[in-house]
């Protein structure tokens, strides 16, 4: 199984799941340390520049950044564990709070996409990812609701199928957002692109998203 490289941000942990692997990490975005702390998970890594946090860690490997960066905490992160060879990341706290942030970190979904990398965001009882160019399964015990966004362009080819909604080859712009708001129905649900990059978000526990990316779904 490829290893997991786990990123604790700032925004809504509460409910996480890590259930860490002999070669898996565990990084500390800025605020994040105290989510793990409050979790008793003690990270590989710390970085960023603390100003959320209001400390800086002590016991563990800290990379400490100024304040004046290009970089958010969190990008600062999954670059850290790209650098270490990780290519799937499993990001919590990435979602709710502060609505730039949440838009910064699906935008850096995107980035790992493009690169041939996965990640996943959790928060609030939320997941998203992106998928360029290829599929994403879920297995039939999904339940809720889920929609598909264009990022970054036009995404052509793009299909969906064993849900409510079905497409077959369409395209989705950036700017309409056609494939809000469809339903799991209790069947294994395939999603997927010829071209384009899309954001999947949809609704589920912290350990419910885990399980299906050890199980080698979504």
């Amino acid at each position: 199984m490829e290893a997991l490289c786990y990123i604790a941000g700032a925004g809504g942990c509460s409910g996480m799941s890590i259930e860490r692997g002999e070669h898996d990490m565990v990084i500390a975005a800025d605020g994040g340390y105290a989510s793990l702390e409050a979790a008793g998970i003690v990270p590989d890594i710390a970085v960023g520049d603390f100003d959320s946090l209001g400390f800086v860690p002590a016991g563990v490997e800290v990379l400490r950044h100024p304040p004046e960066k290009d970089d958010t905490d969190m990008m600062l992160a999954i670059c850290k564990g790209l650098e270490l060879g990780y290519s799937r990341f499993l990001i919590y706290g990435g979602l709710g709070g502060r609505f730039d942030h949440s838009m910064a970190n699906i935008q850096s979904l995107c980035y790992l996409s493009r690169r041939g990398a996965r990640g996943w965001l959790w928060g609030d009882g939320t997941a998203a990812t992106a998928v360029t160019g290829g599929r994403i399964d879920f297995p039939g015990k999904c339940r809720g609701m889920f929609s598909v966004f264009s990022l970054g362009g036009r995404a052509e080819g793009v299909c969906e199928s064993g849900s409510k909604y079905t497409l077959d080859g369409a395209a989705l712009d950036f700017d309409y957002p056609l494939g809000v708001s469809n339903e799991f129905t209790g069947a294994p649900v395939c999603i997927s692109a010829e071209r384009g990059t899309l954001a999947v978000i949809w609704t589920c526990s912290a350990a419910e998203l885990e399980q299906m990316i050890r199980d080698g779904h979504c």
